[in-house]
């Protein structure tokens, strides 16, 4: 069986003894002629005027920000662009009044080669780009405060524009219930503290801070508040297959357009399951969005979900990046030797404040409910010492489970990350 990993796929082999389900997406084409249909989409947006209308009605526009997604996403944003920036050229807009906005929240910066492949061969050297910097305060701007009272920082290029435009792709995120629309301003480029706020402890540990879960979801009601106070005029939003094709576009305000691809999520992402598995198998889709140990704890959330309580997650991500550059708290809380139940009590009372709190935070609580089994790149002492256990295939980490439970426990494979994830039937 062919898993996504990396940017090769790992072939795992089934003992046809085991007691085995496997979850593949629905089929889902690319659209053809995708740079018309993303043109066309632009031209009949919903929720808002077309975006040369929107265009016509300001007074003096000299700045265009173009907000995209950073190279841990795998939406393939340079036909996006490419589309988006020959449209903004026929209504008069020149190269140099453009500036591309990299959404890293609080990520690296992009690598060279990175900034390539988000803006393709005909735009990497045409229009000025910029990574967000989060902790980099001479880049922020302080816009007021939330209703709750929290500063709202923000990146300065993009709230100076004068026609501010969000790119991004939707799909089920493990906190936000869904990437794309406001998820380009909150995290993707908002200032630490603003980013923190919104990920705070107890909004994480809200039983509307899952997959799938969207309205009543507390980090994305933030988010939506903030991003109406710094203003959207125009969103272009994607949904993609797993093999990173885009076969579905919306675009137009920042909020019904992103919701119509909710619900085609909905649809057509989330499989009910009746009852817990014993194992499950699972990673994040591969390349790029398994490149380390940080983000493979979304996979691990996916897991999560149909799990057994003391069952077993086989999280299969290749970690090319090792634990995660710049993430130096993680790995050190990681290496705490503290217990999950201790970690979680600590970030909830808030004797553990970290700027990247919420990943640790989910991965006590998973660790909590079921034991993780790491299958990656990661040599067996990088993997921390909080309960995480190591298996240097997923072969190995099976037949030990099986040792554990019986041989015929029950095994669910989910090979594309969140390109399908399981439902469990109430």
């Amino acid at each position: 069986m062919k898993f996504d990993y990396g940017k090769e796929g790992l072939e795992i082999k089934l003992d046809p003894s085991w007691n085995v389900t496997i979850f593949r997406p629905e089929r889902q084409n690319a659209i053809k002629n995708l740079k018309k249909e993303i043109k066309k989409s632009i031209n009949n947006p919903i929720g808002c005027p077309p975006l040369e209308e929107i265009i016509q009605n300001k007074i003096n526009l000299e700045t265009v920000c173009v907000v995209v997604s950073d190279a841990t996403r795998p939406v393939p944003s340079h036909f996006i662009l490419e589309a988006l920036i020959e449209e903004l050229s026929s209504y008069g807009i020149k190269d140099n009044q453009i500036m591309i906005l990299i959404a890293t929240g609080l990520h690296r910066i992009s690598h060279k080669e990175e900034l390539e492949r988000i803006l393709g061969n005909n735009l990497k050297n045409r229009i000025r780009v910029i990574d967000h910097i989060a902790i980099d305060e001479n880049s922020l701007i302080n816009i007021g405060a939330t209703m709750d009272d929290h500063p709202i920082l923000i990146n300065k290029h993009y709230y100076g524009a004068d026609l501010k435009i969000l790119t991004g792709y939707v799909e089920p995120h493990f906190f936000m219930g869904f990437s794309g629309g406001r998820k380009s301003i909150i995290p993707g480029i908002a200032g630490a503290e603003t980013i923190q706020n919104n990920h705070s402890a107890e909004n994480i540990a809200s039983p509307y801070a899952k997959f799938g879960i969207f309205k009543e979801n507390p980090l994305h009601r933030n988010s939506i508040e903030i991003s109406k106070k710094i203003g959207v005029d125009f969103i272009v939003n994607v949904c993609i297959n797993e093999q990173h094709d885009i076969v579905q576009v919306a675009t137009g305000n920042l909020e019904e357009p992103h919701e119509k691809l909710v619900n085609y999520q909905l649809k057509h992402i989330f499989k009910e399951i009746k009852e817990p598995y014993d194992i499950v198998v699972c990673g994040n889709g591969g390349y790029p969005l398994d490149l380390n140990l940080y983000q493979a704890v979304k996979s691990m959330a996916i897991g999560e979900i149909a799990v057994k309580k003391n069952g077993t997650i086989i999280s299969v991500n290749e970690c090319a990046d090792g634990i995660g550059i710049g993430q130096d708290k993680f790995k050190e809380l990681i290496f705490s030797g503290m217990q999950p139940n201790e970690i979680y009590k600590k970030i909830l009372n808030k004797e553990i404040i970290v700027t990247d709190q919420w990943e640790i935070q989910i991965l006590a609580r998973i660790l909590l409910k079921a034991e993780i089994f790491i299958v990656s790149k990661l040599n067996e002492n990088e993997i921390g010492n909080i309960g995480m256990k190591y298996a240097e295939t997923v072969e190995d980490a099976i037949k030990s489970c099986l040792k554990k439970y019986g041989a015929d426990s029950s095994i669910l494979f989910l090979p594309n990350g969140p390109q399908i994830l399981p439902l469990l039937k109430k």
